[in-house]
């Protein structure tokens, strides 16, 4: 019989390979995951709720079904965390806010039904800032997430629980999303590898809605590999997803599983380094572009003069874009209701409603949004922000003219303790600034680790970003890259991640 820490150790690829084989079952590897969220998660509190008897069921059902001989998916039995933005029929889902506490959908977003129909086990719902807004998780409702390489830093946000499961070896596999960098951020300072694929790409369908055109649902995993597998899995066209792309999912397993930059043209920012970004992030980033030169690939420097403007972009078109989705939390549907005792009216109910279910960070946003939004500012705010996004788009255009995918750091630092942004948002919208250029142009990115930096010995991601639907060179590169270091360096989350 193999022991849990064994089992908790192992990749998906290897999870799932071990399950077909019958190796392993499906309920052992389940119960060592449960086990660990039992052991370590009072500590991490990378989840929300845990669907302990959900979990086992499906399972089982998995080692049914190979003891039948029928034929399994690629992540059959592998068990996963699912951001608890996602519906799950039967399961709560509360967006990380009281306004939602104790809600259970009575259905599944498109993701929740592809991951339940590959047979991936879903463990239980991960703790992310309320509505998806923040970069450290601190904004939940239900308290914050520590990081599994030091307690007292942030694991990133908003999607901080999933990147946290991960890191801790609490599930080999998560689901995260995606407005201005909540996958690819939290993977950077928990070491781990999160993917933002092609806008559209992912059914957000069953996803709450936060900044519609910017949401994205994607992978989140400890390799390039099973990340790749994880987005195989949930991608693809969706007819219920007005935004969803009718195009094939790109080649990504086979790009992972045959990572080369030989002749491939990389292409380097200068506008992501300069003020505010930590020496020793900047060394791991330099020491990832020499080793893509090393690798075979030819660095082209590249200037995207409208970059800088992009922060400013985000934040009128998403707290806009909010206003707008957040409006149907009312007090009069679903979710919480106060000061229904018949002295209040509809109005007054729906305000008391939302000063008590929104956290201070939703109401900033809302507010925001709607001031933004408003007669006489709309085309000073919004409407100027929209054509800032337009020119963010043509400089990825032109750069993608010149280089196959660009690289920069994923995030200026590396993770900041717990409670030394929180009054200051300015300083905490800095943590996503290399990473919303994407999403305001719909382009495809992955962070991975690429070291540690040497004044905390704390994780530094490495980005790598593609243009629209070429989402497979992020792999084809991630993998050539995660190889190599791993070789070099070995693996920094798996040789050197503190114990719990």
């Amino acid at each position: 019989m193999t022991d849990n820490i064994s089992i908790i150790k192992l990749t998906a690829a290897e999870t799932a390979a071990k399950i077909a084989s019958g190796e392993l079952t499906a309920v052992e590897v389940t119960e060592a995951h449960l086990a660990r969220i039992e052991a370590v998660d009072e500590k991490v509190h990378a989840f929300l709720h845990v669907d302990r008897e959900g979990a086992l069921a499906q399972a089982r059902a998995v080692d049914e079904k190979r003891a039948k001989g029928e034929k399994l998916g690629p992540l059959a039995g592998v068990p996963l965390a699912l951001k608890d933005i996602f519906t799950t029929e039967g399961v709560p889902t509360t967006v990380g806010s009281k306004i939602l506490e104790g809600w259970i959908p009575p259905y599944d977003a498109t993701v929740t039904k592809k991951l339940k129909a590959a047979d991936v086990v879903i463990l239980g719902k991960t703790n992310m800032d309320e509505f998806a807004m923040g970069s450290s998780t601190e904004n939940s409702a239900y308290g914050p997430t520590g990081n599994p390489w030091d307690l007292t830093k942030i694991p990133g946000g908003s999607g901080g629980g999933s990147s946290a499961a991960l890191a801790s070896f609490q599930a080999p596999l998560a689901i995260g999303t995606d407005t201005g960098g909540s996958i690819r951020q939290p993977a950077a300072v928990t070491g781990t590898v999160g993917v933002k694929p092609t806008y559209g790409a992912v059914s957000r369908y069953g996803m709450v809605a936060f900044s519609s055109s910017l949401d994205q649902g994607g992978p989140c995993a400890r390799t390039v590999l099973d990340a790749a597998l994880l987005h195989e899995v949930i991608a693809g066209h969706d007819p219920l997803d007005s935004t969803s792309i009718d195009a094939p999912v790109p080649p990504v397993v086979e790009a992972a599983r045959n990572g080369s930059v030989e002749g491939m043209r990389v292409g380097v920012v200068k506008q992501f380094r300069g003020e505010g970004y930590q020496a020793g992030v900047i060394q791991r980033f330099d020491e990832s572009v020499a080793l893509l030169k090393e690798l075979g690939a030819e660095i082209v420097e590249l200037d995207c003069p409208s970059f800088d403007l992009a922060l400013s972009a985000y934040y009128l078109i998403a707290p806009s874009e909010c206003s707008s989705n957040l409006a149907r939390f009312d007090g009069l549907r679903y979710g919480l209701r106060t000061g229904d005792d018949g002295t209040h009216s509809a109005e007054e109910v729906t305000s008391l409603t939302r000063e008590a279910g929104f956290g201070p960070e939703v109401k900033r946003r809302i507010m925001l949004g709607t001031y933004a939004l408003s007669s006489g500012y709309y085309d000073a705010y919004y409407g100027s922000a929209q054509k800032v996004r337009t020119l963010i788009t043509r400089d990825f255009e032109k750069a993608f003219e010149q280089v196959d995918v660009i690289v920069s750091p994923t995030t200026p630092t590396t993770a900041f303790p717990i409670g030394e942004r929180a009054d200051d948002p300015m300083a905490m919208y800095l943590a996503d600034l290399c990473t919303i250029p994407t999403n305001l142009a719909g382009n495809a990115a992955m962070s991975l680790p690429c070291g540690l930096a040497p004044e905390d010995n704390l994780p530094v991601g490495l980005q790598i970003i593609a243009p629209a639907l070429k989402d497979d060179r992020l792999y084809k590169v991630g993998a050539a890259v995660e190889a190599a270091f791993v070789e070099k360096w070995g693996h920094p989350l798996i040789e050197e991640a503190p114990s719990l």
